[in-house]
């Protein structure tokens, strides 16, 4: 069994029932155990940021290194005003000190974002507007474009917690309007069980910051997250965030300017009208919420349905013609595509794309076959108890 290692804000009441909660049903795959370190106050003055200092952090990291945990996390949202290399430095700075690997709560909210090809957050805070200001400008310097929700005005560590539920979840809805997800950006507001309802309502992952934790610290402890009942991250982002990274390791290799990934899982939320992960060169627009054609009937894609290998297109002056807003509107002039097939089902593809005329050399070809194979290494891992 896996051993969770938690950094817990003192005054925190939330995280720690929500964390039980989220782990009930899957008690063989990990436990969680807590060491509290002094946070009491949020806001932007040297005595609220001293509260996040290294040495408590390390000291506490310590204890938990006795219980010979297999991850650490900082369940705290500091590094969201604090900046994100303050969390980087202090996830670097736990495992020097202790051998674990490590992460925070900021760190596992952005990571999140990544595995969803996220670009437009809404954020759901309690804090004060001048916090929730610098939320919003952290975020943006790691390409997020934040719409910020009202923020419930509180400064109060303890305090956070006895939000209720309710208010929480009009604040989630508010945040949603024209976002990619929302996050709820503190680890004392119970938004885990709101933003699990709240998905199928607004169409839209909802990261709460307890959840996302969790979920980056089973990932970081090799745990294969695919956990039902709270939430499309705990189900599905870590199969998401392996296809990103194969995706963006193929178009390195590859020298494409995109690559995408379409897949039928129902159990994961995904059908191949919309793209499972894209990864993009510098400039290169993105195809991932274009849901306009109905991929299924493309000449493309029947002709990988009736022979089962790949496509290779070093231009479009031959059958089969792709679809010609792939021209007009993105600008394709290449194309290499390759079946993911699953026993006797072609379950999907990957696409990889040029915006100029190309040969795909014979290592671009073997660097697909690789990333096909590792879809399946990942379907196998992740995938096998949702598919369909």
């Amino acid at each position: 069994m896996i051993r969770i290692g938690m950094l817990t804000p003192s005054s925190n009441t939330c995280l720690e029932p929500v964390t039980y909660r989220l782990l009930d049903g899957a008690r063989d795959l990990a436990s969680a155990h807590f060491a509290r370190v002094p946070v009491t106050r949020i806001a932007l003055d040297g005595g609220s940021d001293a509260q996040f200092a290294a040495e408590p952090m390390l000291a506490a990291a310590r204890q938990l290194a006795d219980a010979r945990v297999d991850v650490i996390a900082w369940n705290g949202t500091s590094g969201s005003w604090l900046g994100v290399d303050h969390d980087r430095q202090l996830a670097a700075a736990i495992t020097a000190e202790t051998g674990v690997p490590a992460t925070t709560s900021t760190l596992a909210l952005l990571d999140a974002c990544a595995a969803y090809g996220v670009t437009r957050l809404g954020l759901a805070v309690p804090y004060t507007s001048d916090v929730a200001e610098r939320i919003v400008t952290t975020y943006a310097a790691e390409g997020l474009d934040c719409a910020l929700a009202e923020p419930f005005g509180v400064s109060d560590n303890e305090a956070f917690a006895r939000i209720p539920e309710t208010d929480v979840a009009r604040q989630i809805e508010q945040a949603a309007a024209d976002a990619h997800a929302v996050a709820v950006v503190c680890t004392n507001v119970y938004g885990a069980g709101a933003a699990a309802g709240l998905e199928t309502t607004l169409g839209i992952p909802v990261f709460d910051s307890v959840t996302a934790t969790l979920w980056k610290a089973l990932d970081l402890a090799g745990a294969h997250p695919a956990l039902d009942g709270h939430g499309d991250l705990l189900r599905s982002g870590s199969l998401r965030a392996g296809f990103q990274r194969v995706l963006t390791e193929l178009r390195t290799a590859i020298g494409a300017d995109r690559t995408t990934l379409r897949l039928d899982l129902p159990g994961h939320g995904l059908h191949v009208d919309l793209t499972a992960g894209e990864a993009l060169g510098p400039g290169v627009r993105s195809i991932r919420r274009d849901a306009g054609l109905d991929q299924r009937r493309l000449n493309t894609v029947e002709w990988l349905e009736r022979h089962r290998i790949p496509l290779v297109q070093p231009h479009f002056r031959d059958d089969p013609r792709p679809p010609q807003a792939l021209i007009d509107v993105y600008g394709v002039r290449a194309q290499l595509l390759a079946p993911v097939v699953r026993d006797t089902d072609m379950t999907g593809w990957i696409s990889a794309h040029s915006l100029a005329e190309r040969e795909w050399s014979a290592t671009g070809r073997a660097a697909m076959a690789a990333a096909i194979a590792d879809v399946h290494h990942l379907l196998d891992t992740y995938g096998k108890a949702h598919a369909a």
